[in-house]
């Protein structure tokens, strides 16, 4: 990719979705919402609008590999939803590896709260903060991202 790159990233959870946006021309990210989960997938109507509006030129999707690497159901949900991704808009996904994030998520969302700048009932903005974290990461070193996530399950 040469240029400036718009990306969406994601922070991808059982019930909720973590969406941020960000571009390599100002190397930032910025919290957009929140995606929710239902039993027949993620708010994709309002995802599609986000896309139209932002019109990313590839996504980003956390890898919430174990700590020693390996695999478990939350990985797998990740990796399903990079796969529909890259069906749905035809566009890159690079994983980054996640570990960590919703930890420093809740560290910000805390100092925030201390500094008068967040309230407790925007708690659910706390995916959205570790997608920042996610983008944050690919932003600071886009070479060294991890390898594509698999195209079969």
């Amino acid at each position: 990719m040469s240029g400036p790159v718009t990306l969406l990233a994601f922070d991808v959870g059982a019930r909720r979705i973590g969406v941020a946006l960000g571009n390599t021309l100002s190397g930032t990210a910025r919290e957009l919402g929140v995606l929710d989960v239902r039993e027949a997938g993620p708010d994709w109507p309002r995802l599609d609008q986000w896309c139209k509006e932002w019109r990313p030129d590839a996504l980003v999707v956390g890898d919430p590999a174990t700590l020693d690497g390996g695999d478990q159901p939350a990985r797998q949900r990740a990796r399903a939803f990079a796969r529909e991704l890259a069906r749905r808009y035809g566009l890159p996904v690079h994983p980054v590896d996640e570990r960590s994030t919703s930890k420093e998520a809740s560290r910000r969302f805390a100092a925030g709260r201390a500094a008068g700048t967040r309230k407790r009932h925007q708690a659910e903005t706390i995916d959205a903060l570790a997608a920042v974290i996610i983008l944050e990461r690919w932003l600071a070193d886009p070479g060294s991202h991890l390898p594509p996530m698999p195209e079969s399950p």
